[in-house]
């Protein structure tokens, strides 16, 4: 019986696994549509994201902002930025207290982010999808 509990375990294990590989492969990078860049790097995305840069690869200023939390949210920090949402958090809290950045635009729905990033020059986000590419860019993710 014990035997079958840690064999379940695993797979269970297994199964959250790989639906946050896959989920990670979803969660589509997408800026508003004056940007001049249809790709960016893993590293600058990070960058961006942890304030260690305020501007893309052109130059133009970026708008980073996020979502207030959920899977799409914790993905993007763990596959991106390589941050749990808490580390995040930390981290802009330090760049605030010290006067050197301020925290990213939040957002409770991917709707409104989708909006906001429609329309505010330089804003780049994330979402699990995006029905209208219209209105936002997706970028294409460099290694």
């Amino acid at each position: 019986m014990k035997h079958i509990r840690v064999r379940m375990a695993f797979l269970g294990l297994s199964v959250v696994l790989l639906a946050a590989r896959v989920q990670a492969q979803d969660v589509m990078i997408v800026a508003n549509k004056d940007i001049a860049v249809s790709q960016i790097s893993s590293a600058e995305l990070r960058d961006i994201f942890t304030g260690a840069r305020s501007r893309f690869s052109d130059g133009s200023r970026a708008v980073p902002v996020v979502l207030k939390g959920g899977p799409t949210h914790e993905v993007f920090l763990n596959h991106y930025v390589k941050d749990n949402p808490n580390e995040f958090r930390i981290r802009w809290r330090k760049a605030i207290f010290t006067g050197q950045g301020s925290m990213p635009k939040e957002f409770n729905s991917e709707a409104e982010l989708l909006q906001y990033v429609a329309a505010t020059h330089g804003a780049i986000g994330y979402a699990s999808r995006v029905d209208d590419t219209t209105a936002v860019k997706v970028l294409v993710i460099v290694k």
